[in-house]
């Protein structure tokens, strides 16, 4: 190398690899979970690494060459793991992409994307995918692009509905895989994994445990359920490998958020059942599981009840303050895209449909219509703040928060139906 060329390389010099042990940390990634205090998950590396290369052969089918997208933030735990490190150790090509599914410039950007780059294999959010039905319902946007090379739709990061997995198989004609698992884990806990052999998709379920998740399902005394029934999901231990080992500085903190109150096992903090066939279902965080007149009911069943209204693009059901009952389910809603009957009759159908379908014991009768609903730059809803605002309680803008001029207009909202709303703290 000449003189003119070390300097265009600024001078710098080759640093040799460093070798670490399997169980050093390879990074720290906060998350506030369900109590809002930040948790820093330690992430080791030897796990980290044996975890996503083997999920990215056998759960998403990507082969060493082949273009991966993940469509979400690298500062949150799917874009960690699979915009940064999974795709790399596959040897893939890993899609950046820095904007949103709609507006950006419109709802057929994700298209675009996946016809430029020849994408084979795509990881979003179901709110993602939400937001383009709400704007081109009939995926017009769609027919302007060739997105043959696409094999496989994979969405996480919160609970896909049923309604919104089938509209993405109709207009795709792909598998559509929904997948769960969370910041703590770094990969799968339960999905379809179509690499090993694509099992029947049931719309609505993740499907079933990956290898080294042996999932329990219990009450609040940790005795294990029926089949059918719900319960607090549970994980076995030991963790597989990728999960974190603890949490930065706290190891005692580790303790008792995870492993106190159901002794051998990780507590998941979201709840579901399993049905016959093996396969999973989650309704939610244990939180959103709401005591209504002593009925505990699942909020994300009453959503889904709600998604299934054809005028419903998206929608958040969750448990407010009720002297009498303890707490009552209000569901916020977002119409499609050229939705001009009003608004106040499709809140009255939706309370009969939800009468309907899961029946009077959910005491289900405040519907309201909204523009938008409140959420993080990943997409997730943040229903937590809307129930503080919804209790009348102080709320914080959450640092996370895409647009904070939508919690506005849910108090707005709100006060429309008569409910007094909280003051920002």
């Amino acid at each position: 190398m000449g003189k003119h060329d070390r300097g265009r390389q600024g001078g710098g010099k080759r640093a040799a690899c460093v070798e670490l042990a399997a169980t050093d940390p390879l990074y720290i990634l906060y998350t506030s979970g369900t109590t809002g205090i930040p948790k820093g998950v330690v992430r080791d590396n030897g796990g980290h690494m044996v975890a996503l290369k083997w999920s990215m052969d056998n759960i998403y089918a990507v082969k060493p060459g082949e273009t991966f997208w993940t469509a979400s933030d690298i500062g949150w735990v799917v874009g960690h793991s699979y915009i940064v490190y999974a795709p790399l150790l596959q040897g893939c090509t890993s899609v950046l992409y820095e904007g949103k599914p709609v507006g950006t410039p419109d709802a057929g950007a994700f298209w675009r994307v996946i016809e430029e780059y020849r994408v084979v294999s795509f990881f979003t959010a179901p709110t993602a995918f939400r937001a383009v039905r709400r704007e081109d319902p009939q995926a017009a946007l769609l027919k302007r692009h060739s997105i043959r090379s696409l094999r496989a739709l994979f969405l996480a990061g919160e609970r896909a509905d049923p309604d919104t997995v089938a509209w993405a198989e109709r207009v795709l004609g792909i598998p559509v895989i929904d997948n769960w698992w969370q910041t703590e884990t770094g990969w799968p806990i339960a999905a379809n994994p179509i690499g090993l052999g694509l099992l029947p998709v049931k719309r609505g379920s993740p499907s079933v445990p990956m290898p080294g998740y042996d999932i329990a399902i219990v009450d609040d005394a940790a005795r294990p359920v029926t089949s059918g029934t719900m319960g607090s999901l549970v994980i076995r231990l030991p963790l597989p490998p990728g999960a974190l080992p603890t949490l930065y500085g706290q190891d005692q903190r580790m303790i008792e958020s995870y492993l106190s109150e159901f002794p051998g096992f990780y507590k998941t903090s979201d709840a579901g059942f399993r049905d016959s066939d093996g396969y999973l279902t989650i309704l939610g965080r244990t939180d959103d599981i709401i005591n209504v007149a002593g009925h505990r009911l699942s909020t994300g069943g009453i959503e889904e009840v709600l998604a299934a209204h054809p005028d419903v693009a998206e929608c958040a059901v969750l448990g407010i303050r009720d002297e009498i009952k303890g707490e009552r389910p209000c569901g916020f809603f977002v119409l499609k895209a050229g939705v001009l009957r009003p608004a106040a009759l499709i809140e009255q159908e939706i309370v009969a449909l939800v009468r309907d379908k899961i029946g009077p014991v959910a005491a289900f009768r405040l519907a309201i219509a909204v523009n938008r609903l409140p959420k993080t730059r990943s997409g997730k809803i943040l229903r937590g703040t809307i129930k503080k605002i919804a209790d009348g309680e102080p709320w914080t803008i959450p640092a996370t928060i895409d647009d904070a001029s939508v919690l506005d207009e849910i108090c707005a909202a709100l006060n429309g139906k008569g409910i007094a709303t909280g003051a920002p703290d």
